[in-house]
């Protein structure tokens, strides 16, 4: 009798378990046809494993000068040139690409944080509404740039300041989308439910908005990894974002444009490997974008 009653028990879990793999199996179905995504991931997960493995990578190490061999063309030895202190140029790009991607996803992960906060904020308390969304305006109404030109300016230069003024100029955008992804979930009825049943304003935002918003908001912090690569690397450039010796690709131009005509390669990789690490975010969060998008499914 014991097995007669565990049978149906077992058979609906059973059930169950094949209709979550089903659903996995469909969901990396249509991951992959979709192109740009994994297009775009491809590129992405290479940049991050370059930046991860560049002591590996890196032939020599990224602060080595050997004064006789300064602004040697690439050679087998050398094979992105040398600068104009006889250090090696890939192994500093590789390092660089440990610095600017750190630092994109720094950046990425706290303007998710601060940007989800204040949008679900903003979008569940009118009072504070007005309040939050008028500082976004500001913030979004001065370009970027010169934003974190300004902050930099004020802060000094060091990679934890670069983080906390690329974080302030990016956040806004993250909060925009998270308070129109809320404003839209706090209307549904079961969170009409939960509030009817008690639950307090913290449980509902946490356990029941975030989830929700969360595909649209990560679509946005694609775009704004691949921004603060862009921005970190022409604060470097300018001399006001990560300080030398420290390798960064925007420094490495930035010592390169002096001897542009008679040293490309200074210029030429540091370039190519910024142009690639912003391309595959673009197209992965392009990707991403359409294969959350129900309407496109």
């Amino acid at each position: 009798m014991e097995m007669v009653k565990e049978r149906p028990l077992e058979t609906l879990q059973e059930a169950g378990r094949r209709l979550r793999q089903e659903q996995r199996a469909l969901t990396r179905r249509r991951f992959f046809k979709n192109r740009l995504a994994v297009l775009g991931g491809a590129i992405t997960i290479l940049m991050l494993l370059i930046a991860i493995l560049a002591p590996v990578l890196s032939p020599y190490g990224p602060y080595d000068m050997v004064v006789a061999d300064r602004l040697q063309a690439p050679s087998a030895a050398h094979p992105f040139g040398t600068d104009s202190y006889g250090r090696d140029v890939l192994t500093r790009v590789l390092y660089g690409a440990r610095v600017s991607m750190s630092i994109g996803a720094a950046v990425a992960a706290g303007a998710l944080i601060v940007g989800m906060a204040v949008g679900m904020l903003a979008s569940y308390y009118k009072v504070l509404d007005n309040v939050l969304m008028r500082v976004c305006d500001g913030l979004s109404a001065i370009p970027s740039s010169l934003l974190a030109i300004a902050f930099m300016a004020a802060l000094g230069a060091s990679e934890q300041n670069v983080i906390i003024s690329l974080v302030t100029v990016s956040f806004p955008a993250v909060a925009r989308v998270a308070r129109g992804a809320a404003m839209v979930v706090k209307e549904q009825t079961y969170v009409e439910a939960m509030r009817a049943a008690g639950a307090g304003s913290g449980r509902i935002l946490l356990w029941h908005i975030a989830p929700n918003i969360l595909s649209p908001v990560i679509v946005q912090v694609s775009f704004v990894f691949a921004s603060s690569i862009i921005t970190e690397a022409a604060l470097s450039f300018l001399g006001v974002g990560v300080p030398v010796p420290d390798p960064s690709w925007g420094n490495i131009l930035n010592e390169g444009k002096d001897v542009i005509y008679s040293a490309w390669w200074m210029i030429l990789f540091p370039g190519l490997f910024t142009a690639l690490a912003v391309l595959g975010l673009n197209i992965f969060g392009d990707g991403l974008r359409d294969f959350l998008d129900p309407h496109t499914n």
